[in-house]
């Protein structure tokens, strides 16, 4: 691919063969391989990438969040002392104000939890990505390498 041509196809899986056997006395550019010139095009590919091997971690995290808030983990059953141990005395109950939120089930703040995973893992795909293939995009450039995908 030249500088003017379109972009591979995602996901054009790099192919070793092509670059590392039979490799002395051959142009830098292999035929066959693709390789990626603009910065348009490495970051797309960096990307999908780093959703395909980032976001996963994150959704199973906030699975098991998920899980844990919905249902709580249950305390063991201990008997409790006899009441000639504990006397027993009567309580004066105050009405207690109500709580914040106090009508959001367990299954709404739930789901905002696993929400704030995926919101976070796609963020900081999206961050890590950009930061990595501006840096492989600044070091191909000035050693004047190809990007092959």
């Amino acid at each position: 691919m030249g500088d003017g041509d379109e972009a591979p196809g995602w996901p054009s899986l790099y192919n070793p063969n092509l670059e590392f056997f039979a490799i002395q006395h051959n142009p830098p550019r292999q035929p066959g391989a693709t390789y990626l010139y603009h910065y348009n095009d490495i970051f797309s590919f960096t990307l999908y990438w780093t959703l395909i091997f980032y976001t996963p971690v994150f959704v199973f995290c906030g699975a098991l969040a998920f899980l844990n808030v919905s249902f709580p983990p249950k305390h063991a059953y201990e008997p409790f002392p006899s009441s000639e141990e504990y006397p027993l005395v009567s309580l004066k109950l105050q009405p207690r104000a109500r709580k914040p939120n106090e009508r959001r089930s367990r299954a709404t703040f739930a789901l905002i939890v696993f929400l704030t995973f995926l919101a976070i893992s796609v963020v900081g795909a999206v961050f890590g990505s950009t930061i990595m293939s501006l840096v492989v995009f600044g070091l191909f450039k000035a050693g004047k390498y190809n990007m092959s995908t």
